[in-house]
């Protein structure tokens, strides 16, 4: 190899190394906030936090949404189709990213099933994406929902309650992931943007694609 293609890969290297440093000091402080608040908040009942595991989870998610679509009228029935094609697009994108990124979960995650291969990888929060899919959905779908509501027998204005405590629910849902030391504090925030957008998407794409007004 030549002196100037030696120099040329050292100018390269260095050209590169002020964005390989930044990222390394981004998951440095990621790493170390994740394991002061997975301390602090040690004193948190696991029971608790593994509930809130367990309602975040798809092989949970999955089979309750399934069961509900042949029973659910014209209204429900748009919602849980919203629901069910988005989760399937949340668990696409998910997967894709954790293979693509493969960084491994935290050194003090315990006693956590894996169900697919992709779940040794830490980010994005599959959790964390599902939950603020739902509760992003459902704000968009207010309407429909308020509708759904009505038709039920119930007050129009439940809707927004039922949307603020899914809202709620997916917020503990996420922080619970740093907590039992499944997730770093950046695998979570960057699995509730997805979320968000993942919301979109589906909300669109039903308007667009499938004809339905939510």
């Amino acid at each position: 190899m030549t002196t100037k293609s030696l120099t040329s890969m050292a100018a390269a290297a260095e050209a590169a190394s002020p964005s390989s440093s930044l990222l390394r000091r981004l998951v440095a402080v990621d790493t170390a906030l994740s394991l002061r608040v997975h301390s602090l908040f040690l004193p948190v009942p696991r029971s608790l936090l593994k509930a809130l595991e367990v309602s975040g989870d798809g092989r949970f998610w999955f089979p309750v949404v399934l069961a509900l679509l042949p029973l659910s009228s014209s209204v429900a029935f748009s919602l849980l189709l919203g629901l069910l094609l988005g989760s399937l697009l949340d668990l696409l994108l998910v997967g894709l990213l954790k293979h693509l990124v493969r960084r491994p979960r935290p050194v003090y995650n315990k006693g956590m099933s894996l169900a697919f291969a992709l779940d040794h990888w830490s980010f994005p929060s599959g959790h964390s994406s599902r939950v603020f899919f739902i509760a992003s959905f459902l704000h968009l779908s207010s309407a429909s929902l308020r509708r759904w509501i009505r038709g039920g027998g119930g007050a129009g204005d439940g809707a927004e309650l039922v949307v603020r405590l899914v809202f709620l629910w997916s917020a503990a849902t996420s922080a619970s992931r740093v907590l039992l030391g499944r997730h770093f504090v950046f695998d979570v925030l960057a699995g509730a943007c997805l979320g968000v957008v993942e919301a979109l998407i589906t909300f669109r794409s039903m308007r667009r694609i499938f004809g339905v007004v939510l």
